[in-house]
């Protein structure tokens, strides 16, 4: 049973949540809370697998929230629940390695799937965010790409994940086969030491 913890500052945002994902019989939504530090106080006593939370909070918001997870070094997954408009937030809580991010607009059962897949370590990313914060943070890409020591083909790949396509996609983008596509990402997450292909566009945003 995933225990999910709801933070949002909207009441009705956090009762309906509370409804719609207590149906899901794999999902334990342990408390609701309405701002940043009840978040870090109750799991700081209390054990909880995934945070659904809010970035814009009275008190403290999503972004004070995740610093103050790494401070503390507090093993939890955190699912960014967030607007559209809200990137600039988006960008500087990349840095905190959070485990995804999640647009409110979206239907009840891509949430859903979404906070079983943070919880099982695997990053989830809204492609029109990712698209987005890939746009508009374009310094020293060259620069941080390299440090990697990937070659040009990867360098593009790395690029395409970001904008959120998956590989099928590159691999139209690319002319290659999807086999070929992946065998690339494998490269990829091995030079960049990391584990899945959602991490390596938190890496390429967070460096951009």
């Amino acid at each position: 049973m995933i225990k999910l913890l709801i933070v949002d500052d909207d009441v009705l945002i956090r009762e309906s949540l509370k409804i719609i994902i207590g149906i899901d019989e794999d999902i334990e939504v342990v408390n609701t809370l309405e701002n940043g530090k009840e978040c870090i106080d109750y799991i700081s006593e209390n054990q909880v697998d995934v945070i659904l939370l809010d970035m814009r909070m009275p008190v403290m918001n999503g972004e004070e929230v995740l610093a103050e997870i790494e401070r503390r070094n507090i093993d939890v997954n955190v699912l960014i629940l967030t607007t559209f408009d809200e990137d600039n937030l988006i960008s500087s809580a990349i840095k905190y390695k959070s485990s995804g991010y999640i647009l409110k607009s979206s239907k009840p059962d891509k949430i859903i799937s979404a906070i079983k897949s943070v919880y099982l370590g695997n990053g989830v990313f809204e492609s029109e965010i990712v698209s987005k914060l890939a746009l508009s943070n374009n310094d020293k890409e060259e620069e941080n790409l390299n440090r990697y020591e990937l070659t040009d083909r990867e360098k593009d790949i790395v690029r395409l994940i970001a904008t959120g396509l998956s590989n099928k996609e590159i691999a139209g983008e690319v002319y290659l086969s999807e086999g070929t596509v992946k065998n690339h990402i494998t490269s990829i997450l091995s030079k960049m030491d990391l584990k899945h292909r959602t991490q390596i566009a938190i890496e390429y945003l967070n460096n951009k």
